[in-house]
């Protein structure tokens, strides 16, 4: 799986941002090949330069669905309206994004660790 993850920079003028977003929101979600979507408002920043608010993700199944949905005209309006609602206070980059869950997890880790246990 793939996803477009947009990372905004704090905003002078955040009312009009939140005015905007359900816009944004819409016309994003109307892009072809879309699987899901999140959006965290980031409460704090531990670290770093950069100092975003807002991570918003959009997922498709390939990196070619991807390039698709972001030429299709849902796409190009949307990205048109989210630099207008920034003043390109921004950044946007394209992940695979990969995925486990803790019980998956686990599983491997107590079978590492019954490798380790000395034979009886």
């Amino acid at each position: 799986m793939y996803k477009l993850v947009i990372l905004i920079e704090q905003l002078e003028n955040i009312s009009q941002f939140d005015e905007m977003w359900p816009d944004f929101l819409h016309i994003s979600e109307r892009m072809p090949g879309l699987r899901k979507e999140a959006t965290c408002r980031v409460e704090n920043n531990i670290y770093g330069v950069f100092q975003p608010t807002i991570m918003h993700e959009i997922f498709f199944d390939s990196l070619d669905d991807l390039y698709q949905a972001m030429s299709s005209p849902e796409g190009r309006t949307a990205g048109e309206l989210l630099q207008r609602m920034t003043d390109g206070c921004l950044v946007l980059f394209i992940a695979d994004h990969k995925e486990d869950d803790i019980d998956n997890i686990r599983s491997y880790q107590q079978e590492d660790s019954d490798e380790r246990r000395p034979a009886t």
